[in-house]
């Protein structure tokens, strides 16, 4: 038998019940005057509303005080946001901090991935020479140098470290240039909105701690640390030293965020900081064929490719226009109090109306002339020739090997499969002559699609897909390490 329609009164017609009646008098009297709210399914009285209503709505959806929404939250066509009641309250919205956080580029996504590598790669990236510069590290991270945003350290605890930041976060860090003395991570609270905070607790060979210890050649060991007898045979680490270590070195950037190359762990050892906490340290010595970007022959070099600050898409404009109309509001401000001419008076240069003509700070050359050539091995010259089916692509590219590593960037749009939009692996040259993966050109005829992804021409169901062992080689060459994540 079922039970009463209502658990809280048990249907009783002399108790008042504020869920199986009115939800504001609890009376169960004039049920054809009660309304029921369409998103919380309570009943009112229209006499108990305030203000009270004098007949039942024609409207089919009708909804209580507590669920209607207010119109004047509504954002309409050509309206800006409203102000939030909840942003008005947070501590954010009276702050007094003078702190810059990076107009939160700390925090921005990423507008591109680097798929020529996977990202547990080690060694250099194809492409990126070294002294590349960054203005922010999210431009790092698109690059494929050092993957996080924010975190020093990019590794895995079960592998290694593949790329860390210089950025003097601690004190007592010593750089040399050649070689420094790394801190590890941790031992400090970031608790609420903090990026970094004071030492509160000691370190630990963990996480990526014991990342970067991996990398020296040398047996872990947890509590004393180690040293390695032939240090160059330790793991490469990609190092990027950030304008923030100006403070404390001499060999870090003025501006933005620098690759200097590789490095590798010649020992790591636990110690007593001068934040009076345990703290792991790193000696990390250079080890890379490219000029250091701070020697003459690095400096030489970077000037020949035309290595110099890059900035997000826009970046640059979007300052200039910001200083013109900073410079235009400063002299508008300065002209009003004497300003008692007709308005026939013609404005001069010291009106600051015109066009600055001196470009601001960030606006600085990015090309830095033609750069210097690509240099190809006899090698590499022999299996281009080799390459007959792709002969007219291969002109196309070689074309571009006066402008340095835009070379690198021009033979990846060329031979980019249509289907996965990235570099060709176990390309397929099809009769065609176009390039597509082994992978992608099997699936597409997994789904009975006999055609070339590309342009459409029949390949026919039997078509043999034979690999262009030759191309695979020449890919292998100059993008080192992007077939290990196909």
């Amino acid at each position: 038998k079922s039970g009463p329609e209502c658990k809280h009164c048990r249907a009783d017609p002399d108790k008042e019940c504020r869920f199986c009646s009115c939800y504001l008098c609890g009376g169960k009297q004039d049920a054809h005057m009660q309304l029921l709210c369409d998103e919380c399914n309570m009943a009112y009285h229209i006499y108990c509303l305030n203000p009270p209503l004098s007949k039942i709505p024609e409207d089919e959806d009708w909804y209580c005080p507590s669920c209607k929404n207010d119109s004047n939250e509504v954002v309409k066509a050509g309206e800006k946001l409203k102000q939030s009641k909840k942003k008005a309250k947070m501590p954010s919205a009276s702050t007094e901090s003078q702190r810059d956080w990076g107009k939160g580029m700390a925090c921005v996504g990423r507008t591109k991935e680097c798929t020529i590598v996977p990202s547990n790669h080690y060694g250099p990236i194809p492409g990126v020479p070294v002294g590349t510069t960054w203005k922010f590290r999210v431009q790092v991270s698109e690059a494929g140098v050092h993957r996080p945003h924010v975190g020093g350290i990019h590794g895995r605890s079960n592998d290694g470290a593949y790329s860390l930041v210089l950025a003097g976060g601690f004190e007592d860090e010593v750089d040399r240039g050649d070689e420094f003395t790394y801190t590890g991570s941790g031992g400090r609270d970031l608790s609420g909105n903090k990026r970094i905070g004071e030492h509160s607790f000691d370190q630990t060979l963990t996480h990526m701690n014991r990342a970067l210890a991996l990398n020296c050649d040398a047996p872990l060991d947890d509590k004393n640390g180690a040293e390695s007898k032939n240090w160059r045979a330790g793991k490469p680490v990609r190092v990027v030293r950030s304008s923030k270590g100006r403070r404390i070195s001499k060999y870090a950037p003025e501006e933005g965020n620098r690759y200097d190359g590789i490095y590798k762990v010649v020992k790591y050892w636990p110690e007593i900081g001068k934040c009076g906490f345990l703290v792991w340290r790193y000696l990390l010595r250079r080890d890379d064929v490219e000029p250091a970007p701070w020697t003459s022959e690095g400096m030489e070099r970077s000037k020949k490719l035309g290595l110099s600050v890059q900035y997000p898409e826009g970046y640059l404009e979007a300052m200039a226009s910001k200083e013109k109309k900073d410079k235009v509001k400063k002299q508008t401000v300065k002209q009003e109090p004497t300003s008692q001419s007709n308005g026939n008076q013609k404005r001069t240069i010291d009106d600051g109306i015109e066009e600055p003509t001196n470009t601001p700070k960030a606006m600085r050359m990015r090309d830095g002339g033609k750069g210097e050539a690509f240099q190809l091995t006899q090698e590499q010259q022999w299996l281009i020739r080799e390459d007959c089916m792709n002969q007219k692509l291969w002109d196309e590219v070689l074309a571009s090997l006066k402008e340095g590593p835009n070379f690198l960037k021009k033979l990846e749009q060329s031979f980019m499969c249509v289907c996965c939009q990235e570099l060709v692996y176990q390309p397929v040259t099809t009769e065609c002559l176009h390039n597509v993966c082994k992978s992608c050109l099997q699936r597409s005829f997994r789904a009975e699609v006999f055609t070339c992804p590309a342009c459409r021409y029949d390949l026919g169901k039997g078509y043999t897909m034979a690999s262009n062992k030759i191309l695979q080689t020449l890919l292998d060459q100059f993008f080192p390490g992007y077939s290990k994540g196909r």
